[in-house]
């Protein structure tokens, strides 16, 4: 497999003549062995122009001598004149030809100004996916140089043809090195983080949507869909297309969760016009509505709320057309009949769930006549971290393991190990920085600890040195959203911050006496928050339970 610099390139979600050069990586990649390395410039800054390499050149190929094949790559249509090959940009023509000897030229000699590159062999190649050339002879390149939508199949072995992979040696060692130098210069390989990540959660969102699409195909009547499917594989977009087709139908949907930091975002994504909430603030509500205000200063108020809502009439402005159950593993039996009283036999309903997310060690809710629906494919996490899962979890809940279905590779998994509270502060305050130098924003951060806050030491503090840390309060306002306190670093704890997700995430205080179910399945949760990067904090007692885990 060939090397790709700079990478990172999977997660653009791009159109038109881009995303063919995406779709052309991806060919290189694969087809190309690893003597080879493919230097490109796709949607990162260049200093010479636009997205190419250098002028007109879409792709660098290096072998192990350290000689170059250069590949120009024209997507769409191209005309084919007495003068050559004509691409129009902005509806002004260029000659093909003309603009590859340029640019072959001018980097030729900038070669050869450079100690140790002045024995470089240097070919180039036209590469036009789209179009077939139709007078090869007449298009002002000599026709073994060109590949065309007739001959699209033999990219890789025309490119191993003028370059051969070679091999690296005492003679040409040196020449390598400074080539890769050279290239390396003459492109700037820094992403911008904030723009990958915009791109990262635009594709993720795409690609995850196909459950959303599928799902609802499905014909049976009644409607009872149960769906068991992994973090990141699309239960919530699911869940808003039912949702928004509920309410597009002039009918009313029920949203039901057991978190309420995931009952609040929901209620801010989903359009107005349904019931969002959790299990709780449902029956609050009906004991509200039938003129009871419930007792939140008793010590057992939730159980004798749930309990009181179960022997009351539901009220009309409570009842649903669609019932969507999310979070169904935190769920029990008795809650499952309370629900089912908000919908009639006929209506259409949903139940959602991840076993490997139950924190609350439930056994599972019978739902007897409902169709079942398995997805393992994780679309949010990048690929390290669903690997470091599938080396960890038990085999019960998903026996194939977790499909890594995010297009973005990241970075390894980051170990941070602490053996008390000084060093742990410590430790979380070096990840912060980490994070920071890698590219990512203050808001881009999300702090998990993975104790509750009444156990967290991390939750005592509302800064960690220059940092200060945004925690909620554990108050509400009078529209009913959470208070946080005033800070730049998110800090939530694992168990508040299920069903959400943030571009990098630190999973911090990591403790535990044994790495059995519950814990492997906190880790779990906390870990699938992550979109793009991942930093564990662990005390050193649980971090070598857990790499003798991974042996």
């Amino acid at each position: 497999m060939a090397h790709i610099i700079p990478d990172g390139w999977r997660e653009l979600a791009v159109t038109g003549a881009a995303q063919r050069e995406i779709e052309t990586l991806s060919l290189l990649e694969s087809g190309l062995p690893d003597g080879y390395t493919v230097y490109h410039g796709v949607h990162w800054t260049c200093i010479e122009r636009g997205y190419a390499v250098f002028g007109e050149i879409d792709f660098v190929i290096v072998n192990q001598a350290g000689n170059l094949l250069l590949i120009e790559q024209k997507s769409g249509f191209l005309d084919e004149t007495a003068d050559g090959l004509i691409k129009h940009y902005g509806g002004k023509p260029k000659p093909v030809a003309v603009q590859m000897a340029r640019n072959r030229d001018s980097l030729t000699s900038k070669l050869r100004s450079r100690n140790g590159c002045t024995g470089v062999l240097l070919d180039a190649l036209l590469y036009c996916p789209d179009y077939k050339v139709k007078q090869p002879h007449t298009a002002g390149l000599a026709p073994e140089r060109i590949v065309d939508a007739g001959r699209r199949e033999r990219l890789v072995s025309e490119i191993r043809h003028i370059l051969p992979e070679g091999r690296e040696d005492s003679h040409n060692a040196g020449q390598a090195r400074s080539v890769h130098q050279f290239l390396r210069d003459l492109i700037q390989l820094e992403p911008d983080v904030s723009a990958l990540m915009g791109r990262a959660r635009g594709l993720v969102t795409r690609v995850a949507g196909g459950l959303a699409h599928w799902a609802r195909q499905l014909d049976m009547a009644p409607f009872r869909l149960r769906v068991t499917g992994t973090a990141g594989s699309g239960k919530t977009q699911l869940a808003l297309a039912e949702y928004r087709a509920t309410l597009e139908a002039g009918k009313k949907p029920l949203f039901v969760c057991f978190n309420r930091p995931l009952a609040d975002h929901f209620a801010r994504i989903a359009p107005a016009g349904g019931i969002a909430c959790t299990y709780h603030t449902l029956c609050d509500q009906i004991l509200r509505l039938n003129g009871i205000t419930p007792d939140f200063s008793q010590p057992d108020a939730f159980a004798r709320m749930t309990q009181q809502a179960v022997a009351l009439p539901v009220p009309a402005e409570l009842m649903a057309d669609t019932l969507i159950v999310d979070e169904g593993q935190d769920f029990s039996v008795e809650w499952r009949d309370q629900l089912l009283r908000h919908v009639q036999p006929e209506s259409r309903m949903i139940w959602l769930e991840d076993p490997l997310q139950n924190l609350y060690d439930r056994p599972a809710v019978p739902l007897p006549g409902w169709v079942g629906l398995r997805t393992d494919t994780n679309y949010r996490c990048p690929r390290p971290v669903v690997q470091f899962l599938n080396a960890l979890l038990p085999t019960g809940d998903f026996p194939r393991g977790i499909e890594a279905g995010s297009p973005f590779a990241g970075s390894e998994v980051e170990f941070l190990t602490y053996a008390d509270d000084a060093a742990l502060l410590q430790q979380v305050k070096e990840a912060i920085r980490q994070f920071y130098s890698a590219g990512f924003r203050k808001t881009d951060l999300a702090l998990l600890s993975y104790h509750g806050r009444e156990r967290s030491h991390l939750m005592r503090h509302d800064r960690l040195g220059s940092n200060t840390l945004k925690t909620f309060s554990g108050r509400y306002d009078l529209l009913g959203q959470p208070i946080y306190g005033e800070g730049d670093v998110l800090m939530e704890s694992v168990y508040r911050f299920k069903g959400q997700s943030a571009p990098a995430v630190i999973l911090a205080e990591i403790d535990f006496d044994t790495l059995d179910d519950k814990a492997l399945r906190k880790l779990f949760v906390g870990a699938t928050r992550a979109m793009m990067k991942l930093a564990l904090v662990i005390h050193e007692n649980s971090a070598r339970q857990l790499l003798a885990r991974l042996e």
